[in-house]
């Protein structure tokens, strides 16, 4: 299973704890239920505020990805679409460049 770690620019206070890292996996087809595969490939905010919370590490809140600093959540954006790309077409990405 793939995990990709993310260190937040703004760490997110939860209680008394301190979360300065969150690690994403790689969701399996039931973790993206209710969402549409295009929107969560075009970083749509209310697609991935679903998934976010089913993959994360500590798992995080839907009010807790809703209140993420702009580019802490841009990071997780970022990391979900490419979980999306088959392995096919980064090869092909990587024999490009």
């Amino acid at each position: 299973m793939t995990t990709i770690t993310i260190t937040l620019d703004t760490p997110i206070q939860r209680g008394e704890q301190t979360i300065t890292t969150i690690a994403l996996r790689k969701p399996t087809a039931g973790e993206l239920r209710g969402t549409q595969l295009h929107d969560l490939a075009m970083m749509d905010v209310t697609s991935l505020s679903k998934v976010i919370p089913r993959i994360s590490e500590p798992t995080l809140t839907a009010a807790e990805v809703a209140n993420m600093d702009p580019a802490d959540f841009m990071q997780c954006a970022a990391e979900v679409a490419g979980f999306l790309t088959p392995k096919a077409a980064l090869a092909q990405l990587a024999s490009q460049n």
